[in-house]
């Protein structure tokens, strides 16, 4: 698998974004490829930022049942604060990849420490910040990480889904002569 495969969908609210990870779900993809990011603008502590590899969260805000439903499906939950951004709930392996930009110091010029988890999959920086903008605005981004078939294969589920727009990231394939 290329490291670099991605399909990236915005979605308006939690219900639409939960609807197409179940569909996704239903459809035989694998849950640890999935992610899933949004605000929740209600928490309801001051929490600088929290990320767990288990099943339980210590801190939930308003959209609580909607994350708490997503945690037994998707691998790993995290709440940040992205300075430009605000607060981030979050559930996936793009919590490692948050974690890993953060530790590693991987932080682009112009990018906050998810752009960086973002292009590190190889999504390019214009799309980021796209994403970014989004995610300010309180709509939620699905991430499926996967190789190229798989990817392609989630687009057109997605394409059945509420979603708003759906992006393929995707790396050349070097062909040996």
């Amino acid at each position: 698998m290329s490291e670099k495969n991605s399909v990236v969908a915005i979605f308006e609210s939690h219900h639409q974004a939960e609807d197409a990870v179940r569909e996704l779900q239903r459809s035989g993809f694998d849950m640890k490829k999935l992610s899933i990011v949004g605000k929740d603008y209600h928490t309801d502590e001051h929490v600088v930022g929290y990320y767990n590899a288990g099943d339980r969260m210590l801190a939930w805000g308003k959209l609580g049942a909607f994350w708490g439903g997503l945690w037994g499906l998707l691998f790993g939950s995290a709440f940040f604060f992205v300075p430009g951004i605000g607060p981030l709930v979050m559930a996936g392996p793009l919590v490692a990849w948050m974690v890993g930009a953060l530790e590693g110091a991987a932080v682009l010029g112009g990018v906050s420490a998810l752009g960086a988890a973002l292009a590190s999959i190889g999504i390019p920086k214009d799309s980021i910040l796209q994403y970014e903008a989004n995610l300010k605005a309180g709509k939620f981004l699905l991430i499926l990480h996967a190789a190229s078939e798989e990817v392609e294969r989630a687009k057109d589920r997605l394409g059945d889904t509420q979603a708003m727009e759906t992006w393929i990231h995707s790396e050349p394939v070097a062909v040996c002569a």
